[in-house]
């Protein structure tokens, strides 16, 4: 898909050019290495009216242990639901800092406990690395969700991007497994699909994230399956899974001009024909993490408000109805 600047909702034409320059950064290893050092420095970074804490748990796969911010709000002490939320990065870079108005914004709209894992990056650790990082936090706060004030058994898994991408992933394994009851998932514009052929994808050069920068994020993270020649299973790569029925709800979003869009809409298709509830929303005009770069956007800010009314709503249907 090639994307002009004409093709972008109107509230984005303006932010074209200097996205088109700085996405630059994520089409090589030495522009993400200079972003991964500029976003350690917000390592351990709270934020004014959520309570923030600094934990680390074992690996259950021999790896190191896994850093985890735990975010709760303020002046609750009954039991809530709790979240794992998984951040977005390419696979490539970032931390739970980078997202703590994303997770703010989850509590303020309904009360939970939030628990984010730092995982593995692909530069340092590919596949399988950061889904286990991700599945054995998961894991954890199941074990520990009397000391963590959740609700067991009525977990709710989210990320954005690359963090939707493990986020779903680590949905399929629970489900699969039926280690860890799901309430209802949140993989935001996931980055589920490595073959890259779709439509949306093939030869996208839109702002922010593209074909070029797919690419790196896939090859890096499938390094050590690619070279090995095995098959990419479904927890690396969740467009793979040929199994829908045992999914719990999920809530999306995508904008139409970005690399995720047909990934995006087919898993959603998927999980209808498998009789799944699912609340999506296609944006016209808009690349990836449009919402997240330009909150104060009207665009964005119908995609917050689809978002955090959609969450509201699940939290009662699916974690207290059931």
């Amino acid at each position: 898909m090639k994307v002009t600047k004409q093709m972008l909702n109107k509230e984005l034409q303006s932010s074209y050019w200097m996205l088109k320059i700085s996405s630059s950064l994520l089409m090589n290893k030495a522009g993400i290495g200079m972003l991964n050092r500029n976003s350690a420095r917000a390592r351990g970074k709270n934020m004014e009216g959520i309570h923030g804490e600094e934990k680390f748990i074992k690996s259950k796969n021999g790896g190191p242990d896994i850093r985890i911010r735990v975010f709760k709000p303020l002046g609750h002490d009954e039991s809530l639901p709790g979240m794992l939320y998984i951040h977005g990065g390419g696979y490539l870079l970032g931390n739970p800092e980078d997202y703590l108005t994303v997770i703010k914004s989850f509590i303020d709209a309904r009360p939970c406990v939030i628990i984010a894992p730092d995982y593995r990056k692909a530069l340092d650790a590919p596949y399988p690395a950061a889904f286990n990082d991700c599945y054995d936090t998961l894991l954890w706060m199941n074990e520990n969700a009397k000391e963590l004030g959740i609700m067991p058994e009525k977990i709710i898994v989210g990320g954005h991007s690359a963090g939707g991408g493990i986020a779903a992933a680590v949905t399929l394994k629970a489900t699969d497994t039926d280690e860890v009851k799901i309430s209802f998932q949140m993989p935001i514009y996931p980055m589920i699909d490595d073959r890259q052929n779709t439509a949306s994808a093939t030869d996208n050069n839109a702002p922010s994230w593209n074909a070029k920068s797919n690419r790196l994020g896939w090859g890096l993270y499938l390094k050590s399956l690619t070279e090995q020649g095995i098959q990419i299973p479904a927890y690396a790569a969740a467009a793979r899974a040929g199994d829908f029925s045992k999914l719990p709800p999920a809530i999306t979003f995508v904008g139409d001009i970005e690399p995720f869009c047909d990934e995006t809409v087919s898993y959603v298709e998927n999980l209808k024909k498998a009789g799944k509830p699912v609340a999506f929303q296609l944006y016209e005009g808009c690349f990836h993490a449009f919402e997240i770069m330009f909150p104060k956007l009207e665009i964005s800010k119908k995609a917050w408000a689809f978002l955090l009314d959609s969450y509201s709503s699940y939290i009662d249907k699916y974690v207290y109805d059931k």
